[in-house]
């Protein structure tokens, strides 16, 4: 039985990954808005939720990244099914699969079953990932190239809050403009969707590759849910079974140019 809370949006489930908590990238008290503001039957953490390769070299925990881990847990104990399907940066935790953890099932995957019987493979998406199974120092390489744009992005968006602007991802549209990245986007959806078909299921939901995502792939849906470090984005199906993506830092800055406007 949830506990529902008064003036919370409600879904029927919600879809969050590659939240990183545990660096300085992480979004935490954007997560905290929208968590605070949504219920839903299905809470889906797909994967990445802790970064421990980076907390295995620097330990970095402001109370903000604690209030996410609480706030998922009391979501938990109040009745929302919370299913955790580990990913790279947190794959220690998939030793534990098949284990629930307050209230927590943690999955190496999962199988979702839409409102309307469709059924939806629910994977981090590292697995489809060359350079992670194959060339693991290349990815480390890699992610630290990223922490860098990360970085850039944190120092960024502190000049834009001093300046009264609100958030906004520089990394992001970075990454969107380098012709590689935009590639193997392409390769890493397609994969996923192959995989879907594979297992005869109608579509799949991941995260991995921070690109916010809904697409069509000859019958098979393709659902990415985004990340909490450049996007700030989660996967919800509604009440009547849409699946729909919710970028909650635009919504943020929708509403603070409407309550400017206003002034």
């Amino acid at each position: 039985m949830i506990i529902e809370t008064e003036g919370a949006r409600r879904y029927r489930s919600i879809w969050i990954s590659d939240i990183h908590l545990g660096t300085k990238g992480c979004q935490a008290d954007l997560l905290l808005e929208f968590l605070r503001e949504t219920e839903s039957e299905n809470l889906y953490l797909v994967g990445d939720i802790i970064d421990g390769w980076r907390l295995t070299k620097a330990w970095y925990w402001p109370q903000a990244h604690n209030d996410v881990v609480q706030k998922v847990l009391r979501k938990a104990r109040k009745g929302t099914n919370v299913v955790y399907v580990p990913g790279n940066h947190d794959e220690g935790f998939r030793q534990f699969r098949g284990v629930e953890f307050g209230h927590i099932n943690i999955m190496d995957e999962a199988i979702h079953t839409m409102k309307d019987g469709r059924r939806f493979l629910v994977t981090h998406g590292d697995k489809f990932d060359v350079v992670v199974n194959y060339a693991k120092w290349l990815a480390l390489v890699g992610d630290y190239a990223y922490r860098m744009a990360i970085t850039m992005n944190v120092w960024f968006n502190f000049a834009r809050r001093k300046l009264g602007f609100p958030y906004w991802s520089l990394s992001s549209f970075l990454k969107h403009k380098v012709k590689n990245a935009v590639e193997f986007i392409g390769d890493f959806e397609s994969a996923l969707a192959d995989e879907a078909r594979r297992r005869n299921v109608h579509g799949v939901i991941c995260g991995h590759i921070h690109h916010a995502q809904i697409r069509d792939f000859s019958g098979i849906v393709y659902c990415n849910d985004g990340d909490w470090v450049e996007s700030c984005t989660a996967l919800v199906e509604t009440l009547t079974g849409e699946l729909e993506i919710v970028y909650w830092s635009t919504e943020r800055l929708a509403t603070t140019l409407q309550t400017a406007a206003a002034a």
